[in-house]
């Protein structure tokens, strides 16, 4: 049976979500009223804004009337993550619409950018008030160091693909194995956050916490290839086009050399914190049944 919960918009963080999804419908409206532009920079932020508004409203809808509580995943461990991932894909829109679409006479993208940095401080509060909530801290694995990397992990892989063009790589086989290997690795990430969101790790025919290691580490290897290839390949002597403008295909090669290097760093601390960790359980372990 359904019931009506009032407290979940009138305690701070119910009512934050709904200062959330005034803003982000706030933020689209803006750019939509202006010329659309087409760009996949364009459509990256109107996806996250409508994409922060829909799921922001669907948490404020099933909390409202209980139906959370009859999910079959961790509730709490999925809100937190929302809002770090929300967080992280506002700050990236906050930083690309203006660059890419404001100038000094473009006053509704800079109502909507001014607009944007207000949701993401928003959404920041909601991470912060999620975790100081007076029953407790979240304990799920997207709410941990672990999942946080996980998430961060699949957030720059997005930002990558945005900016890819197909006559960027289609010529040179160094180029479309650093492709694939942003593909796999995404793809493998989105999995385990999948197996980890619905509580589907016990049922997984080997040890999570191995496969979790094996997997970083072939992660963090890939990535160091294409963190050589990459470069090498793409701008290697191929200095910035005298004809490019503000921003052009050869920034854009910057940006994923800038991206891999730190989604790179990110799989190394990933690897390093779960060897660390699954070695501080086994000394453990021994300990109890020594």
């Amino acid at each position: 049976m359904v019931f009506v919960d009032l407290k979940s918009i009138t305690q701070p963080v119910g009512i934050i979500r709904i200062m959330a999804v005034i803003i982000t419908c706030l933020c689209f409206s803006l750019v939509a009223s202006a010329k659309p532009e087409n760009s996949p920079y364009w459509a990256w932020c109107m996806f996250t804004w409508c994409f922060c508004c829909f799921f922001t409203l669907l948490i404020i809808i099933l909390e409202f009337t209980t139906v959370s509580s009859k999910m079959l995943f961790d509730w709490n461990d999925f809100t937190a993550a929302f809002a770090i991932l929300a967080s992280l894909i506002c700050l990236s829109a906050s930083i690309i619409y203006p660059i890419f679409f404001t100038c000094n006479t473009c006053h509704r993208q800079a109502g909507a950018s001014a607009v944007s940095w207000v949701c993401f401080g928003v959404y920041v509060g909601e991470v912060v008030l999620t975790y100081l909530r007076p029953h407790g801290q979240t304990r799920g694995f997207l709410s941990t160091l672990p999942g946080i990397m996980k998430m961060l992990e699949s957030f720059l892989a997005c930002l990558i693909f945005m900016s890819l063009e197909k006559g960027q790589y289609h010529k040179s086989p160094e180029l479309q194995w650093c492709v694939a290997v942003y593909a796999l690795c995404f793809t493998f990430t989105i999995i385990l956050i999948l197996l980890t969101l619905g509580d589907l790790t016990s049922y997984f025919p080997f040890s999570f916490d191995t496969t979790l290691i094996v997997f970083n580490v072939l992660a963090t290897a890939m990535y160091l290839t294409a963190l050589v290839l990459w470069p090498l390949y793409s701008l290697h002597n191929h200095g910035r086009p005298s004809s490019c403008g503000r921003v052009c295909s050869w920034d854009k090669l910057v940006l994923i050399t800038i991206i891999t290097i730190f989604n790179f760093i990110i799989y190394t601390m990933d690897t390093v914190y779960s060897v660390i960790m699954l070695l501080f359980t086994s000394v453990t372990l021994l300990k109890f049944t020594a």
